[in-house]
């Protein structure tokens, strides 16, 4: 590949994939193709009963709270989550009700935390993206210009070449963990959904 097709090509990969960003206005900075949803509503995962105080109270239980830690942490597999979450509730007796109230006011606290740490992460992420596009755009056109010049200066040539080269790869490997970064805020969906559901099935 040629210096000249290697720059028209680094320059059409950058604008298209940057172009490709933002299918929503109200979100600029989105990078996913999933459509941003900024939180998760409580009706969507929660048709117990009104978790009232437990809201605010979940923090000072500390089993609880412990308990919320390792639910909510992605390195613990769901199904042993979820049977966490049932241990827990069976040996609550009377107090099984307020105790699944404030485990679930725990995981909807702390998940949608996470979830919006992520999303912020990706929306940062995402506007160094349109950054590094912009440099390689002007780049490109710098390199066209030194190709064109006359007397060529070969050493600059090949020095912006390699400098355009690098720093297309880095775009490329930003967009590549992005893009597997953008299932994440669903997996926390899910996970939240799941567990609420079994803390539902339990107080019944």
């Amino acid at each position: 590949m040629s210096i000249r097709t290697l720059a028209m090509a680094a320059l059409a990969f950058a604008v298209s994939t940057v172009a490709a960003y933002a299918a929503d206005p109200r979100y600029p900075n989105w990078p996913c193709a999933q459509a941003k949803v900024p939180e998760i509503s409580l009706a969507a995962v929660w048709a117990g009963p009104a978790l009232d105080d437990a809201e605010t109270k979940w923090k000072d239980d500390s089993k609880v709270s412990a308990l919320v830690s390792k639910l909510a942490a992605r390195k613990t597999p769901l199904d042993e989550a979820e049977k966490s979450v049932k241990e827990f509730l069976a040996g609550s007796a009377a107090d099984k009700t307020a105790n699944a109230k404030l485990l679930f006011a725990g995981l909807f606290d702390t998940l949608n935390a996470q979830r919006s740490q992520v999303m912020s992460g990706l929306e940062r992420v995402s506007h160094k993206q349109r950054e590094a596009a912009d440099k390689i755009r002007e780049e490109t056109i710098q390199l066209q210009a030194l190709q064109d010049a006359t007397p060529r200066d070969d050493a600059k040539v090949d020095a912006m070449s390699n400098q355009l080269i690098w720093e297309t790869r880095i775009f490329e490997d930003r967009r590549k963990v992005v893009r597997f970064v953008c299932e994440v805020p669903t997996t926390i969906d899910q996970r939240l959904f799941a567990l609420g559901r079994v803390i539902q099935q339990e107080m019944e």
